[in-house]
């Protein structure tokens, strides 16, 4: 029996969903530096540039954002916050 999980395949299984809470962005504040997107320990944040904004901003991809915070505890203009995930 092979309990080990294939390369490649993570991308199909989503783990997001049994976060409790979840990463919240305050744009205006953020001054895109991208430390977030490097400590996310799962790589869903990610910097992308947004017509509104001049600067890069990060973006989370939820479906595979765990809640453990990091991001919020890290960011330098505290432009997170972890906020209570709504099932």
């Amino acid at each position: 029996m092979n309990i080990t999980v294939k390369p490649n395949t993570t991308i199909v299984n989503k783990t997001g969903g049994w976060r409790t809470f979840k990463p919240k962005i305050f744009y205006d504040k953020c001054i895109s530096c991208g430390f977030c997107s490097r400590i996310c320990p799962e790589g869903c944040i990610t910097m992308e540039n947004l017509k509104q904004y001049k600067k890069l901003k990060p973006i989370t991809n939820y479906d595979y954002c765990k809640g453990c915070g990091l991001c919020a505890e890290e960011c330098v203009a505290k432009a997170i916050v972890m906020e209570k995930e709504d099932k």
